[in-house]
């Protein structure tokens, strides 16, 4: 069960993960070895899943996003969404309710790339059809949720 330090901890890695056991301990006002043993126990847990840099995928030449709904026969939508989440353009699959049964948030370097993608797609068995929509601007896209109020 993940309390109010464990949550303290997991903010502060958020917004810094490059911090040491030492740095948040002395914000905390705790002990390192309690930061050390808590860190430890998220990612025993699968809490802290992994540490990894917040990129400007624009920057990188992934400057087309895409937000792909994707209507599949029911017997094979768990197939498809492995699949798909074995692509490395996919950042995000939901399995969702409403219309599509799944949706994708993809990022391209340009339509051509998307276009081989949604192909590809299309060409899945059990993939009866996708509806997709390219994001104008990115106004935001914020990995971290906000723990704390």
């Amino acid at each position: 069960m993940v309390d109010e330090l464990d949550l303290k901890i997991i903010s502060l890695l958020q917004k810094n993960a490059r911090l040491s056991f030492r740095e948040i301990a002395r914000e905390l006002d705790v002990a390192v070895g309690t930061v050390y043993n808590r860190i430890k126990k998220l990612e025993e847990e699968g809490v802290i899943k992994g540490y990894a840099p917040v990129l400007d995928y624009e920057k990188l030449g992934f400057g087309l996003t895409a937000l792909i709904g994707i209507k599949a026969q029911g017997r094979k939508i768990a197939e498809i969404e492995r699949k798909i989440a074995e692509k490395t353009r996919a950042m995000m699959v939901y399995d969702i309710t409403g219309e599509f049964d799944i949706f994708v948030i993809a990022k391209f370097r340009d339509r051509a790339d998307m276009n081989r993608f949604v192909k590809w797609l299309l060409s899945l068995d059990g993939v009866e059809k996708t509806n997709t929509s390219v994001a104008m601007q990115v106004v935001k896209e914020e990995p971290r949720l906000a723990l704390e109020d």
